[in-house]
C-alpha cells in the first residue's frame, strides 16, 4: 500500500521468532541473563555500555533491590559499586550477610543518562526480568533500597520516610524499605533509621524461619 510501518528495534531483532520465544517467566538463569544482555525493549539500550544483571547467591534468603545502574555500575556491569556499594557492604555485614550471600538487583538493568530517575515505561520494560529474578531466587526477605525501588515494587508514590519502619509484602514475601546508601552518604544523620530498618528486616526473616 506504500505505507511505512515502524517496527520496534527489539521486534526487528527477534522478528518472527518473538512469538515462539519463551516469556521471561519461563527462563532459567543463563537464559534470563542472555535475554537481559541483548535487550532492546526501551531506548536505554542505545546509551548503555552494558547491562547490569545482578550479582550474588542465586538461591539467597535475602534479596536487595535498588534503583538503576550509575556510571560506575554501567562500566563494571555490577550493581552497587563505588562509595555507595561499600556502604551497602557494611550494612549487609552488620546483619551477618555479604555481597556473596545475598542477591542484589535493580529495577532497571541499564543506566539512565546522567543518572536521572527511571521513566515509568523503562521500569515497565524491565519488570518481567526483575519478577523472574525474584521467582528464581525465592528470597525469604526483600530489602527495597531507596525511593525508586520501593515505589516501583509496591506500586505507590509514597516517600521513603512513610514507607520505611514497617513491614510490607510482595507476592507473599516480606519486604522492608530503607534509604539508599547514596542518600545516607549525603545525610549520615539518617543512618540510625536505616539500621532500624535492617533490624526490622532481620526480625521478619527470623520470624519466617520459625
Amino acid at each position: 500500500m506504500g505505507i511505512d510501518v515502524w517496527v520496534p528495534r527489539d521486534a526487528e531483532e527477534q522478528g518472527a521468532t518473538d512469538a515462539d520465544a519463551p516469556a521471561a517467566a519461563a527462563l532459567d538463569w543463563p537464559e534470563l541473563r542472555e535475554r537481559v544482555a541483548r535487550c532492546t525493549r526501551c531506548a536505554l539500550a542505545q546509551s548503555r555500555t552494558q547491562t547490569v544483571f545482578g550479582v550474588g547467591n542465586e538461591a539467597a534468603d535475602w534479596m536487595i533491590i535498588g534503583e538503576a545502574p550509575g556510571a560506575e555500575e554501567d562500566r563494571q556491569g555490577e550493581p552497587f559499586v563505588g562509595r555507595a556499594g561499600k556502604l551497602l557492604d557494611q550494612m549487609l555485614f552488620a546483619i551477618g550477610e555479604s555481597r556473596e550471600s545475598v542477591f542484589i538487583a535493580n529495577i532497571l538493568k541499564c543506566r539512565p543518562p546522567n543518572n536521572r530517575d527511571p521513566k515509568p515505561e523503562e521500569a515497565a520494560a524491565c519488570r518481567a526480568y526483575l519478577d523472574r529474578q525474584i521467582e528464581l531466587v525465592q528470597p525469604k526477605i526483600i530489602l527495597a533500597v531507596g525511593r525508586i525501588a520501593a515505589q516501583n515494587l509496591l506500586g505507590t508514590d509514597e516517600p521513603v520516610g512513610r514507607m520505611r519502619g514497617r513491614a510490607h509484602e510482595l507476592d507473599g514475601i516480606p519486604l522492608v524499605v530503607t534509604y539508599h546508601p547514596a542518600y545516607l552518604l549525603r545525610s549520615p544523620s539518617q543512618k540510625q533509621k536505616s539500621w532500624s530498618d535492617l533490624c526490622l528486616a532481620r526480625r521478619l526473616f527470623a520470624g519466617g524461619l520459625a
